[in-house]
């Protein structure tokens, strides 16, 4: 088994704050490629947010993916074995040309996270984003008798070799189709949803995506060896300039998540279960699991009181019982029907005004709603969504859509209260004036009425999207 910890360990750092959810809540330093923005070559802004927005809902936007996002790549004879044992997903149409949403659970069902999976041929496949669950992945590859090669290639930030190994990008919006065959200088296929194609832009060779981060559009994740990223990511410029092309920063790009549905970065459940104490002995004290950070309203009592299935972050029709893999027991025994369910939550115009306006007030304000994004912790905000003062789920990744002109969240709420239309109660700001964390001020906690939508919201009718503005 591979000796991967240097010096403290994630166990040694469990063993030293006994209580995890105040650990993480107060004094965990955070970690996150959005708190180490000014490391990346990549600017908060191009613009501004709000037109970066609007351009994925009325003519295109470019998203620079190549820096922050870890990824794995996973070759050899055991290689799809290895995968197909992690993996809550089937793997028996899995083949070049289509691409899965991989998600890896302990054996207790609970998730430990999620990427992007591309099979280059039957014992060659790339991993993308995720750092828990490629560490997950690491771990098992050398825990078990498994014949694979791994190759590492950490975000920029991170990253001790000085460049990535291919780069990235996301073309998405109205008209992203029409760029993008400009740039490749004819017709592209359209072989749906979550396929690839090859293509060449500029003389180099690119991996796309059929796959979007935000908008109703055709979209397109395109990748490719780095070095060719400067004369491809002129193309898409040049291409884009006729149909007003913007490039988005990474603000935009972290705000896109409230109108895509997507719960990126689940809290990895690897703290509690004894079972993996080993694997929690080979986890660094400094890495992504020990430094994350807790924040919101909801205030759970074990660290475990965070952990979530896929069925809460709404996997659950990709979740598929023909085959072995790690949690498959505990699934089975779960009723998917008992699940929370993923919703977007409609926040209340008044009570959102009410918000700002208490920051030019005297006395202690309601806690800071910043724009566009609203969530101040490193993906683990949670707060409370509350039906008639009784808990009825918790709210995430809350922020600012200049496309709906108003401020959204996603959620996980019981099933009693997940129809659309509903009306909730999210608990803004944290108990007892607020943590320790250097990112909260003094402030009071208020009530804020939200109404249920479906998630993802851009794809709804409810969306201002589907309906002239």
């Amino acid at each position: 088994m591979p000796e991967r910890a240097q010096g403290r360990s994630l166990q040694d750092l469990l063993d030293s704050h006994p209580d995890l959810v105040d650990y993480f809540y107060h004094d965990s330093p955070g970690l996150n490629t959005r708190a180490q923005s000014g490391k990346l070559p990549v600017p908060a802004e191009f613009s501004n947010w709000r037109d970066e927005q609007i351009a994925w809902r009325e003519s295109a936007v470019l998203f620079d993916q190549t820096h922050h996002m870890p990824e794995l790549f996973v070759s050899g004879p055991d290689a799809r074995a290895l995968l197909d044992r992690i993996g809550v997903n089937s793997f028996a149409n899995l083949e070049p040309g289509r691409a899965k949403q991989l998600v890896g659970c302990t054996s207790e069902g609970y998730v430990i996270g999620d990427c992007i999976l591309y099979p280059h041929g039957e014992d060659s496949f790339e991993l993308v984003s995720s750092m828990p669950l490629l560490n997950w992945i690491e771990y098992q590859a050398g825990a078990g008798d498994w014949k694979v090669d791994l190759v590492r290639d950490d975000n920029t930030a991170e990253n001790t070799s000085g460049h990535r190994t291919r780069f990235r990008y996301q073309l998405d919006g109205p008209h992203a189709a029409p760029i993008f065959e400009k740039a490749v200088g004819g017709p592209i296929p359209d072989p749906g949803l979550f396929r690839t194609f090859t293509t060449s832009v500029a003389g180099v060779e690119v991996l796309v995506l059929r796959h979007g981060m935000a908008g109703r559009h055709k979209a397109y994740e395109i990748s490719g060896p780095h070095a060719g990223q400067k004369l491809v990511h002129e193309a898409l410029l040049r291409a884009g300039e006729e149909f007003g092309l913007r490039q988005g920063g990474m603000t935009a790009y972290y705000s896109a998540t409230q109108e895509s549905g997507w719960i990126a970065g689940p809290v990895p459940a690897v703290y509690t279960d004894d079972a993996l104490r080993e694997y929690r002995e080979w986890l660094p004290a400094d890495g992504w699991e020990g430094r994350w950070q807790l924040a919101g309203s909801f205030r759970g009592e074990r660290i475990d009181d965070y952990y979530t299935t896929p069925f809460d972050l709404g996997y659950g029709k990709i979740v598929k019982f023909d085959h072995d893999f790690i949690g498959r027991e505990a699934l089975e025994r779960m009723d998917p029907g008992a699940a929370r369910r993923k919703v977007t939550l409609l926040w209340n115009r008044d009570d959102v005004l009410a918000v700002l306006g208490s920051l030019l007030e005297r006395g202690t304000p309601a806690k800071y709603l910043d724009f566009p994004l609203a969530d101040y912790a490193t993906l683990g905000q949670r707060d409370q969504v509350l039906v008639g003062g009784a808990p009825a789920g918790v709210s995430t990744f809350c922020g600012y859509s200049a496309n709906e002109r108003r401020v959204l969240s996603l959620a996980m709420v019981d099933p009693a209260h997940a129809e659309p239309g509903t009306e909730v109660v999210v608990l803004w700001g944290e108990p007892d004036g607020g943590s320790r964390k250097a990112r909260v001020e003094r402030h009071r906690q208020v009530e804020i009425r939200a109404t249920v939508a479906p998630a993802p919201f851009a794809h709804s009718p409810w969306s201002t999207a589907a309906t002239p503005r």
